[in-house]
């Protein structure tokens, strides 16, 4: 008898119900936009709205609306070609006031977006975006750990109270710490050696020769090596977590060669505002200040040896920078930071909470400790890439922006977790940002750019969807024909898994590529198999004299074994491509175990409980259209 559990088919419906539900966002298609975000000391207000369409009536285009979202407002345009021209009338409209960035707007309804539901996340050759290549400055991660070392050599010689006179670094990356004529030079050396230790560097690392009163601390090339190649792999991981801190969906950032990285963002139009995304190195570093009158030091040349020349992130009254003695010493930086949040201070204003690993932890605590009462600040870095017009070529520089935030007063002892102040909303946000993602080991230059539009990727997006739909109306023109009343079925299931591979790549967040839409061809083709088994199947049964219903059920029955074995050794095959494959693999990867894990749900339960509803009630069933 054919029968099929009621539970079934609430579990079908459900699931259909579910499936146009989450592939429903797909039909709402993005705005192009323009994002303007208010720089430092300017807001959103109806005056910048008004500028806004004064801005665009003088260009000639028309927005379709302003729209606030969050600390940016969002002008939507009813085209690309009118994105183009809005964009580049408010860089010149708007000034250096605002950021000026392209975007992509949204326009699925709210209450699709309450429930989860969400459009395909596309990638970089459907939606467009920017391709890059990094250089790592191998010669900077180099500097900082050596210089880093000399830091700790110097520290170490002051807390196990040994005289020196100076601690110098060399060209081949050797570190040079010279003794007074009367100091035992083993004595110093082994607390060189037992210091470095305790910091973290194994003590076969560093080698130590003794040349009269001086101690040479060496490198050996595999040290350097070490460092060079972890300072890429730091890069690579600073920069996934600051590209996932800043939202991009789905981007490709690997390693290519010994001293490249290449970053991929989708939906990204925007080439400079991508660079100060990707590109900008923005750490904090805490001094202590120097006794001394920083404007005496300036202008006679004097500066103490022990300090080095900052000017503070606020202007003076007359509009000049404002100098201070700072020590060379950091007491932390920011690739020492475990997190950081905002917050705000006991006044209300914006802050950064931040926790710091053990070793800077103690070391701050050790510092506060015995400078309860003095002076500390915080040196804000940022390294911003730009590319300046010189005789009508494009230069690429980097800027070096080191401000000092004021001063401030030690008002008590801290380890690890404490706050800096004295940033704007906005800035602190950034910041933390950044910092949780980490900060560069080295910094990088840009050596190549390229940029996907986004008409090429709506090409790429109708040519992939025009070569699904042909392979899908072949395959439904084949068992109408073939088929009859089953290939009907056939047809309805083939739909329904079309509709599944959708809103399950929707609910998941999955990205769709070209080689996606291989695979979504492949899962097709695979549907159309499962199919063609049970079909063959029910034909046999009948060949062999077997009643119409009892032909269905043992059908379906013993195509199901064969289903499974056939698309598992598929599914595991699409789990390897996953699990081992990069970039392009994973988009085909993905849609293929998506549309194996839906074609046979939709061939052996959908197929099976229409075939039922439709055959199961009849009593006097003689034959079949199969």
């Amino acid at each position: 008898m054919l029968e099929f559990p009621r539970w079934k088919y609430i579990t079908i419906l459900l699931v259909v119900v579910l499936s146009v539900l989450y592939a429903l966002p797909n039909l709402y298609p993005s705005d192009p936009s323009v994002q303007v975000t208010p720089n430092r000391g300017f807001a959103i207000d109806a005056a910048l709205n008004q500028r806004i369409d004064a801005t665009l009536k003088k260009a000639g285009v028309t927005a379709k609306s302003l729209d606030k979202d969050k600390d940016s407002l969002l002008v939507r345009m009813p085209s690309f070609e009118a994105q183009t021209k809005a964009n580049d009338a408010l860089r010149e409209g708007l000034g250096e006031d605002y950021t000026i960035a392209l975007n992509l707007a949204s326009t699925v309804p709210d209450w699709m977006g309450k429930v989860g539901a969400k459009p395909m996340v596309q990638g970089l050759d459907l939606q467009g975006g920017v391709h890059f290549v990094l250089q790592v400055d191998q010669k900077a991660a180099l500097d900082k750990r050596v210089d880093a070392y000399a830091e700790d050599a110097r520290v170490t010689m002051r807390d196990k109270r040994v005289k020196y006179e100076s601690v110098e670094r060399r060209a081949n990356n050797s570190i040079v710490v010279t003794l007074p004529a009367d100091q035992d030079v083993d004595k110093a050396r082994v607390a060189l050696s037992g210091g470095n230790a305790a910091a973290g560097v194994a003590a076969s690392a560093l080698s130590y020769q003794v040349d009269g009163n001086r101690i040479i601390i060496t490198l050996p090339q595999s040290e350097l090596s070490k460092i060079s190649g972890d300072a890429i792999e730091q890069n690579i991981t600073t920069l996934r977590n600051r590209v996932n801190e800043l939202g991009v969906a789905e981007p490709i950032i690997q390693r290519q060669g010994d001293d490249r990285v290449v970053v991929q963002l989708p939906g990204v139009q925007d080439t400079a505002a991508a660079k100060r995304l990707i590109g900008a190195t923005a750490t904090l570093e805490f001094r202590s200040v120097v006794d001394g009158n920083a404007q005496d030091a300036l202008a006679s040349g004097n500066v103490p040896p022990e300090a080095r020349i900052y000017y503070l992130r606020e202007k003076g009254l007359d509009g000049k920078p404002v100098p201070v003695l700072l020590s060379k010493r950091v007491l932390a930086s920011g690739d020492q930071m475990v997190t950081a949040s905002t917050g705000t201070d006991r006044n209300g204003s914006p802050a950064v909470d931040i926790t710091l690993n053990a070793a800077a932890g103690q070391r701050m605590f050790d510092f506060t400790s015995a400078n309860v009462g003095k002076l500390m600040s915080v040196v804000y870095i940022e390294r911003i890439p730009q590319v300046t017009m010189v005789d009508g070529k494009e230069v690429r520089s980097t800027k070096v922006s080191e401000e000092a935030l004021a001063p401030t007063r030690i008002a008590g002892v801290f380890g690890k977790n404490f706050q800096t102040t004295g940033l704007e909303k906005t800035e602190a946000e950034n910041l933390a940002k950044l910092l949780r993602a980490g900060s560069l080991a080295a910094p990088m230059d840009f050596v190549e750019e390229r940029v996907v539009g986004p008409s090429l990727g709506a090409e790429n997006v109708a040519r992939g969807t025009k070569a699904v739909m042909y392979s899908f109306l072949f395959a439904l023109a084949f068992f109408l024909v073939y088929y009859r009343m089953f290939g009907l079925l056939t047809c309805v299931a083939l739909l329904l898994n079309l509709l599944m591979v959708v809103a399950v790549m929707s609910l998941f967040g999955a990205t769709m590529t070209l080689p996606g839409f291989a695979g979504l061809a492949l899962s097709i083709g695979m549907s159309v198999d499962a199919n063609v088994l049970i079909n063959e199947r029910i034909r046999e049964e009948l060949r062999a004299g077997m009643p119409p219903q009892a032909a269905i059920a043992t059908g379906y029955d013993k195509a199901s074994g064969t289903i499974f074995d056939s698309n598992m050794t598929a599914l595991l095959a699409g789990v390897a491509l996953f699990a081992f494959g990069t970039g392009p693999l994973k988009g085909f990867a993905i849609t293929m175990i998506v549309g194996i894990l839906t074609s046979v749900f939709t061939a052996v339960t959908v197929s099976r409980g229409i075939a039922t509803l439709i055959y199961g009630g009849r009593r006097k069933l003689k034959s079949l259209a199969i």
